[in-house]
């Protein structure tokens, strides 16, 4: 087998005509001949949910939605010759031909199934894949654009959070893409989307192509997997809350696995899972700084001095108060209420019990329907349902953490000294992460003072110009 390389590029790095031309160049320079991987471009898949939103209510002219769609994509090629710009456009506008006759149908019957819905979001990704196809032709440089589907990327059943089938995927990626490598041709991998055995499309969540070029890496059992974004590679906070913030060089599977679970959208949190029956390293690289080494991940735990590796924050969050006398140990309610909004589609990031009370941590945009649905429970062993709003979530990374001494007595030092108090406390699902609440008006301040208790010496030796402890 030869040696594989995996590159996958963001939907942030095709929002420009300059990150276009970037990610030509990386690809070409590549050796060996990589696997590229691709997201749709920058703000196509929020487009396509809108024209699918206006075929369900009958208000699309769907003629003028696809024309909508080119011309986002168009506009990345705007220095091309006229010639090359209008055979894409006609390689485009084939293309959306299916895609016109689904929506089409939706606009008719107002209707849409998950499958469909699937199939529909999938077009940013096929697009994107042509595209790119397409200018690397242009620039004498072979390429095939691959849809994943047709490659056999096999999934569960889910449609919209779907789960790739291993040893099934692996056969297939591997018969269709090697032979590619083995010419010297770029094959050009849809991200976002597989397909079940019965032939529906699947997704694998928002921005779920990281995923997509994990599982392609694991079936070719690549060397390496780089993941391209337009950002330096994970940081030691957000540097909106702490403009201080430095790129961190290592991180475990585990790490950053938890940093992205609690908001840090640089990787989706779900591309480690295919990695960890193979051990693949990930490397984040900065599209415009394609030199500059970026944030290494791998299996192995490299713990840092101070332990924590970066304070993740996350303002997407809410909390819904469970309240009742023997909620804490009566059997079968956690069950009971985790069912029921699973039933609703509703993810529960954590559960922390009382007696008299149970907290669930849930996104906020889920925090209204998870409410009425489990008004159901009351009155009985639930007397009330408390919603609670305007909060924010700090996570603390690092390897090490449940077993250095010392390390909350300094982190809640700090909040201290910032004045902010702590709403909420969890520790002990993970080894590697620990995670708090605060009032959202408190994060600010909150992880600045954090930051300076962990980072703050190692900036300021950064700044005289001394080595880094």
């Amino acid at each position: 087998m030869p040696l594989v390389k995996v590159v996958k590029f963001g939907g942030g790095c095709f929002r420009k005509p300059k990150g276009v031309e970037q990610i030509i160049a990386i690809i070409k320079s590549s050796q060996p001949v990589p696997v590229v991987v691709v997201s749709a471009i920058h703000g196509c898949t929020n487009l396509l949910l809108e024209i699918l939103n206006q075929a369900l209510e009958g208000k699309q002219n769907v003629h003028l939605a696809l024309n909508q769609l080119i011309a986002r994509h168009l506009q990345l090629i705007s220095a091309y010759p006229e010639t090359v710009k209008k055979r894409i456009k006609q390689k485009l506008r084939q293309k959306l031909n299916s895609l016109k006759n689904f929506l089409l149908g939706v606009s008719l019957t107002r209707e849409v199934s998950p499958y469909l819905q699937a199939k529909i979001i999938s077009y940013g990704e096929r697009l994107a894949a042509l595209l790119l196809q397409e200018l690397l032709l242009a620039h004498d440089c072979s390429a095939v654009a691959l849809e994943t589907d047709a490659l056999g990327l096999i999934t569960d059943d889910s449609p919209h959070q779907a789960s790739a089938l291993f040893p099934e995927t692996t056969t297939n990626l591997s018969r269709c893409l090697l032979p590619y490598l083995r010419t010297g041709t770029v094959p050009i991998v849809t991200g976002f989307f597989g397909r079940t055995r019965n032939g529906q499309i699947t997704t694998f969540g928002r921005n779920g192509s990281d995923y997509t070029a994990a599982v392609v890496a694991r079936a070719l059992q690549a060397e390496k997997l780089e993941l391209w974004k337009d950002v330096p590679g994970f940081l030691t906070a957000d540097p909106q809350l702490e403009p201080q913030a430095q790129k961190i060089d290592h991180l475990s599977y585990f790490e950053a696995a938890e940093l992205s679970y609690f908001g840090a959208k640089i990787v989706h949190p779900r591309t480690f899972e295919p990695l960890l029956a193979a051990p693949i390293p990930i490397e984040i690289k900065h599209l415009h700084s394609p030199h500059a080494p970026g944030t290494l991940i791998s299996q192995n735990s490299h713990r840092s001095q101070g332990v924590i590796k970066s304070v993740a924050a996350n303002r997407e969050i809410s909390l819904l108060h469970l309240l009742g006398p023997g909620v804490g140990y009566q059997p079968g309610i956690i069950a009971s209420v985790g069912q029921a909004l699973a039933d609703e589609g509703i993810n529960i990031y954590s559960i922390l019990t009382s007696q008299t009370r149970i907290n669930l941590l849930l996104h906020q945009q889920d925090l209204e329907k998870a409410s009425q649905k489990l008004k159901k429970f009351t009155p009985g062993i639930i007397s009330s349902v408390i919603r609670e709003e305007d909060i924010a979530l700090i996570g603390l990374v690092g390897e090490g953490l449940k077993v250095k001494k010392g390390i909350f007595a300094r982190v809640f030092g700090a909040v201290s000294r910032a004045g902010v108090n702590v709403e909420v406390i969890s520790a002990g699902a993970s080894e590697v992460a620990y995670y708090f609440i605060v009032k959202d008006k408190y994060l600010k301040p909150a992880v600045a003072s954090i930051h300076q208790e962990f980072f703050g010496q190692a900036l300021s030796r950064a700044v005289n110009g001394t080595s880094r402890p």
